[in-house]
């Protein structure tokens, strides 16, 4: 319900912003603009699903060959304290729980491409066990918000990015990122335990003392690294992982005797089904948002913040970066091409390009999540999903803004 009242606002706000455009300037190209902007977004969405198609296929074959070896269920069982507790509808040994373990490893690691596939497989299980297809499970709103919170242990993207427009240490936000995704993991994470009346026993306690001990390892192991070194490290830790999983899944394959490329195929067929089930979702949700950005309301609105904020005497040096923080619940793609606008404006090395990759890197895509993974199962009914996916965009760029003035 509350996303049906965001895709509403979103267009109203894009036609009011037009309107006012054009009575108090007399620009009408605006709406040219705006409309343009629908029909690319939604061109861009079918692309989106197309690309999709390929990573979908590739992982839901590897995945359903770990799901009949065993080895999703082992995962699964390993997790099973914490699972147990945090996803209580689920029942233990459940195939949902070993995609789950899977999707949040791969997030971890800053593989976007292996997450995804693994996440939908997430939903498809836990749909299984759904009495009201149509509305979310407690269990899949914990799943979304742990996704948009989007701890992730090396942001690998970003610092290729970074390098690439000239910053003399491209590494040097590896730390401020892994302390923004971390915070907002346990904000989102424990409001959602509330709202959930989940109980905050020894096993769970122990299990975010846990978390917050491998942040700290990483930070420790890393922050002592040249910045070539730490990025050519933190690549190949996050590609070995992710291969030897492959070679993993087949070793098991092989050991239960299983016809492996048949089985492959099998999974892939399903990913196939999968791409082609959420284009209208991505056709929604990213026309709107392009529509949205098209207008102008977001600019108007940073001008407004930046006005606001000098009034009040506080420093505007973050206010360079509002552009990337309100279009990254938004759209990915957006962001990061926000994050890149900035560093080419001021440079690599500003303040605000620094704290611009921060923030890209302190959350997940919401909206994204929200209408890829609830779409690929049909759930309309999203509950207080997007509330609290929101509540982490909200503490992953507080969060960055004060490590930025920190570390900066």
């Amino acid at each position: 319900m509350i996303l049906n009242y965001i895709w509403i606002g979103f267009l109203a706000v894009a036609f009011l912003t037009c309107l006012g455009t054009t009575l108090f300037s007399g620009e009408t190209s605006i709406w040219s603009d705006v409309m343009n902007a629908s029909f690319t977004q939604a061109a861009f969405a079918f692309e989106i699903s197309i690309g999709l198609t390929g990573v979908l296929s590739l992982w839901l074959g590897i995945m359903k060959i770990g799901e009949r070896a065993g080895v999703t269920s082992w995962l699964a069982r390993r997790c099973a304290p914490l699972f147990s507790r945090l996803f209580p509808g689920i029942p233990a040994g459940h195939p949902a729980l070993g995609a789950i373990f899977m999707n949040i490893s791969a997030n971890m690691l800053g593989l976007d491409n292996a997450a995804t596939p693994m996440g939908l497989k997430a939903m498809q299980e836990m749909q299984t066990l759904n009495p009201r297809k149509d509305t979310a499970t407690d269990a899949m709103i914990m799943f979304l918000v742990l996704n948009a919170s989007g701890l992730c242990l090396i942001p690998i993207s970003i610092m290729m990015y970074r390098a690439q427009g000239g910053a003399a240490n491209p590494t040097d936000v590896f730390i401020p990122i892994l302390l923004a995704t971390a915070i907002a993991t346990l904000v989102g994470l424990t409001a959602l335990c509330l709202k959930q009346r989940i109980r905050f026993d020894r096993v769970l306690i122990s299990w975010l003392i846990g978390i917050a001990a491998l942040v700290g390892g990483v930070v420790w192991i890393f922050a002592s690294m040249p910045a070539e070194q730490m990025q050519r490290w933190s690549a190949f830790a996050a590609n070995f992982l992710l291969f030897s999983v492959i070679i993993l899944f087949l070793i098991a394959g092989v050991r239960k005797r299983l016809n492996i490329y048949d089985t492959f195929i099998e999974g892939a067929k399903e990913g196939f089904k999968t791409a082609v089930m959420i284009i209208p979702y991505l056709v929604a949700i990213l026309v709107a948002i392009g529509m949205l950005r098209a207008s102008g309301a977001l600019g108007i609105f940073t001008s407004w913040v930046e006005s606001g904020v000098a009034m009040l005497g506080f420093d505007t040096g973050w206010v360079g970066a509002l552009p990337t923080m309100l279009m990254k619940p938004l759209s990915g793609s957006g962001s990061c091409a926000m994050m890149l606008d900035v560093m080419q404006a001021e440079g690599a090395d500003a303040f605000v390009s620094k704290l611009a990759a921060c923030v890209r890197g302190s959350t997940d895509t919401t909206f994204y999540i929200l209408a890829v993974y609830f779409g690929s199962v049909g759930v309309m009914r999203t509950r207080y999903a997007a509330g609290y996916a929101l509540l982490c965009d909200l503490i992953g760029a507080l969060s960055a803004i004060l490590i930025a003035y920190l570390f900066f």
